[in-house]
């Protein structure tokens, strides 16, 4: 997939900001440009190059009709996050990463039903018999899930990969992911260690401007994805409905010979 953004687009976003060069890891050092007043300057080239491999894989696993968990807690990026993965119809967490979120899946699908079993309750009547006390405290459970969980009601198997903004907050996340050995997506900072990342995007991952317009990049190739998947859908049903319409014709052509011999024979 052709990456739209180029480096002027990542310039003007401030994407190419590191941290201070007495917090940076050495391991970054393949990905920064040079040191600028007490900072790093990332690479821009390199962050453009790594998009587009980031990108590519994305639109590849949207296509196969798998799923991708977008993780981002800190404060600048949560909205952002919500927004476009929701416009790309992908998981996301941004409140608190729940431990457990992938190595004990299951327990967290249990909570995620809860939430179902409650919305239930109100529909047939059984949550109005319950007490004013049961009823406040069944509220505040589902409210309090909805805030943590609310986004991944619609997961309903592990991910096919994460992406994560700031590995070096989310390092629980990472952890889970490296442990199943599910792949990550993530705009690496140059405080943060990018060898246990499968795709790096440098970046400057505290910038709201930086993290809307890596996460955009990610969330377009998803959904151009979710089209190719659309698309292959469609060539094959137009594939299998032509068979079936040759047969109709064979057989209609089929009834009217019988119904001339017929007539001939009469």
């Amino acid at each position: 997939m052709a990456n739209n953004t180029d480096v002027k687009s990542l310039l003007d976003a401030g994407v190419h900001f590191g941290h201070l060069t007495r917090k940076w890891d050495p391991n970054m050092a393949p990905y920064i440009y040079m040191e600028r007043n007490g900072i790093h300057i990332i690479n821009l080239y390199k962050t453009t190059a790594k998009l587009t491999e980031a990108t590519d894989a994305l639109r590849k696993i949207a296509a196969s009709g798998r799923k991708v968990l977008f993780v981002a807690t800190k404060k600048q990026a949560k909205d952002i996050v919500a927004q476009h993965a929701s416009d790309a119809n992908m998981p996301y967490i941004t409140e608190r990463w729940p431990g457990g979120m992938l190595t004990n899946f299951v327990t967290i699908r249990k909570a995620v039903k809860k939430m179902a079993t409650v919305d239930r309750m109100k529909k047939d009547g059984r949550y109005e018999t319950l007490s004013k006390k049961e009823r406040l405290q069944v509220d505040r459970m589902r409210a309090k899930l909805e805030k943590n969980l609310g986004s991944i009601t619609e997961m309903t198997r592990m991910p096919a990969a994460l992406f994560i903004v700031d590995t070096v907050r989310e390092h629980i996340a990472v952890k889970e992911a490296l442990k199943l050995g599910i792949p990550i997506f993530a705009m690496v900072d140059t405080n943060a260690n990018p060898r246990d990342i499968d795709y790096v995007i440098p970046s400057n991952d505290d910038a709201s401007k930086s993290i809307d317009i890596i996460v955009k990049q990610a969330t377009d190739a998803i959904q151009a994805g979710l089209e190719d998947r659309k698309s292959d859908k469609n060539a094959e049903e137009q594939e299998n409905e032509a068979p079936k319409a040759e047969k109709k014709v064979a057989k209609k052509e089929k009834a009217k010979a019988a119904t001339t011999a017929k007539d001939e024979e009469e």
